[in-house]
């Protein structure tokens, strides 16, 4: 099964979809979405790297940045931060550049590694992209981590590779539907910057009363 492309979804929402399916149904089908000081700051590195310049070559590694990528097969499209592609033997020829290389996608996030697999699911994404796109393979990436100013290297294993269509899977089904799936409360959704928006402690049998209360309490502190 191929998509067309009005019906991609985004690379970068594999993310929220991972970490919260109801955080990714306020954004991506309500379009709801508020900033907290995790998202500024986030936006803030995006933006540093996303210089107009796309391309630069260093000597024999070129970098592309805020490359556009895309499947057909999975529905998604998105931008890469950093494309590496690396002169090698064994690789893909590029369009007025001499020689072979391999490619390597480079993710930019603002704090340190996570436990869970949001940031390696959709630096997986990318590399799938890429694949489809250069006809090539694409065995590893990096996430460089602005609080630890250190990349980690990911091996894109097929393990990754079937959770990443799994997940897209999931996600079509879920816009084809407009389902916004209900409150589950956690400890994460403290840390979310749609938690006022969701209001996830409704979610514990909360009264509306009870809760419209504690705001206007929280309000007059």
């Amino acid at each position: 099964m191929e998509y067309s492309e009005e019906d991609y979804l985004m690379i970068s929402g594999i993310q929220h979809f991972k970490f919260c399916r109801r955080q990714w149904a306020l954004i991506h089908i309500e379009q709801q979405w508020a900033e907290n000081v995790h998202t500024a700051v986030g936006e803030l590195m995006h933006k540093k790297v996303h210089d107009p310049y796309l391309t630069e070559k260093r000597k024999d590694v070129i970098l592309a940045r805020a490359l556009p990528v895309s499947s057909r097969e999975m529905g998604v499209s998105g931008e890469c931060d950093v494309v590496e592609f690396h002169k090698c033997e064994d690789g893909i020829r590029l369009y007025g550049h001499r020689g072979l290389y391999s490619i390597y996608p480079v993710e930019y996030k603002k704090g340190k590694p996570k436990l869970t697999e949001e940031d390696k699911l959709q630096l997986a994404a990318q590399a799938m992209c890429l694949e489809e796109m250069f006809s090539a393979q694409i065995p590893q990436g990096a996430i460089f981590y602005g609080e630890t100013r250190r990349r980690e290297t990911v091996e894109i294993t097929e393990e990754l590779r079937q959770e990443v269509r799994k997940m897209f899977r999931e996600m079509h089904e879920y816009y084809d539907r407009r389902y916004t799936p209900k409150v589950k409360y956690s400890k994460s959704c403290n840390a979310c910057s749609l938690k006022d928006i969701c209001l996830p402690r409704l979610g514990k049998a909360v009264s509306v009363k009870s809760y419209m209360n504690e705001m206007l309490k929280e309000e007059d502190a």
